[in-house]
């Protein structure tokens, strides 16, 4: 059994139960694997998570960044990092799940591991948005939280039948682009 292929089965496993109530053991049957056995790709499961989350934050962390390539103009970019986002998100929904789950109940130490990986993909955004020309007094921190607050629900209702990622994404963007500039 590969690690790629052992993450793989974690990812839609703490997808479907929770980080909490996927065990080990849960994990090793699904895989085909004797539980002691996983150990030898990963110490712990706090391990595990993690790098099932760091996988995740690659990934889309790639795909912004591919899509960013070349552009210039600051609501072009925002666009595409966004429609990146959610096409990276929607396209694994096990990783999506894993990235977007609350992390709270987690122990601190691995809390803090995956934030710092959290804070790290998101300081794109952070810069994506200090070049916007948004009205004045608009805090921008609040602005992109609600932007990736509203990108990271997105696999919750999605449809695969319904509106593309790429659209649901512009019409996302387009309706913060027109309340954050109407008093600029």
């Amino acid at each position: 059994m590969s690690r790629e292929t052992l993450m793989a089965v974690s990812a839609r496993l703490f997808a479907r139960g929770g980080f909490d109530a996927t065990s080990m053991r849960d994990i090793a049957g699904e895989a085909g694997m004797l539980a002691g056995s996983m150990y030898y790709h990963f110490p712990s499961k706090n391990d595990l998570i993690a790098a099932v989350y760091e996988q995740g934050v690659a990934e889309i962390g790639g795909a912004v960044d591919r899509a960013l390539a070349g552009l210039q103009e600051p609501w072009v970019r925002l666009e595409a990092a966004c429609v990146a986002h959610l096409q990276s998100l929607l396209a694994d929904r096990a990783h999506a799940a894993v990235m977007t789950a609350d992390l709270s109940r987690l122990d601190a130490k691995l809390r803090r591991r995956l934030v710092t990986m959290r804070d790290g993909y998101e300081r794109r955004f952070v810069e994506l948005v200090s070049t916007l020309p948004l009205a004045p007094g608009t805090d921008r921190t609040l602005w992109r939280l609600q932007l990736l607050g509203a990108l990271n629900w997105t696999p919750t209702w999605y449809r695969p039948d319904g509106k593309s990622p790429a659209t649901i994404a512009r019409a996302l963007v387009a309706a913060l682009r027109i309340s954050a500039t109407e008093a600029a």
